[in-house]
């Protein structure tokens, strides 16, 4: 029997840090074959924020990330995310926290290749039960902030890789989340188009007072974040 969607956790009172990570730390495997992915990693992030995450493969972005996002749990420390104690958290919460606070935007693209354009973009709307004439509104101006308005009724092979990764941005947007988690999300994109995706995170997270939290290496991308984050085997090294 499938989980029933619950109602938010109740959020403590709020500031403009959405992000607040304490000596977090995640392992995976024991003994000689541990793997230390994140080492007592602590920092904050705040409302209209684009911070980026750097480090070469297997510096522990993707763990960290899935971290804040709730899509795995700590072994030792502390995560907040919009009021919420993502640490504490059950897993009812989390799949609230997921659906409403979060929005995550992977590499991949992740889009249901049967669907258009905006049934993609429509499907964090649907779970959330959102009226469809509201549903619909929504969706058009989100496809239209993504400068896709044109393109609501193709699918996603009839799309290029940047206009599917903005409709994933579109996607991510949809339930006005506090914080957006991007996992290398030029990575599959030329150069040129992963700077318009760029901008176009930056421009969102500054017009809407989010936070967004993007794991990349691309030189050129990180020029364009307010700040960074720099992991190295697993530690914070520079901030």
């Amino acid at each position: 029997m499938s989980e029933q969607p619950t109602a938010a956790p109740v959020r403590e009172a709020t500031t403009d840090e959405v992000v607040r990570v304490e000596e977090v730390s995640r392992t995976f495997g024991r003994g000689e074959h541990a793997v230390h992915a994140v080492r007592e990693v602590s920092f904050s992030a705040g409302r209209g924020e684009l911070v980026a995450v750097r480090g070469r493969s297997g510096a522990g972005k993707t763990t960290l990330l899935n971290l804040v996002g709730g899509l795995d749990r700590p072994d030792h420390g502390r995560i907040r995310v919009a009021g919420h104690d993502v640490t504490a958290a059950g897993e009812r919460e989390l799949l609230a926290l997921r659906r409403g606070t979060v929005g995550f935007i992977f590499q991949t693209f992740g889009l249901v290749p049967i669907l258009s354009a905006a049934e993609n973009v429509g499907v964090p709307l649907r779970l959330a039960k959102v009226p469809a004439a509201e549903r619909e509104q929504r969706v058009a101006v989100l496809l239209e902030l993504v400068g896709l308005g044109g393109h609501a009724l193709q699918r996603p092979y009839e799309l290029s890789g940047g206009q599917q990764q903005r409709v994933a941005v579109a996607r991510a947007l949809a339930n006005e989340p506090d914080l957006l988690i991007a996992d290398e999300p030029t990575g599959q994109l030329d150069s040129e188009t992963g700077r318009s995706i760029m901008d176009l995170l930056r421009a969102v997270v500054h017009a809407k007072g989010m936070t967004a939290l993007v794991a990349t290496h691309d030189p050129a991308l990180i020029e364009l974040a307010d700040r960074t984050l720099t992991l190295r085997d697993g530690r914070l090294t520079d901030d």
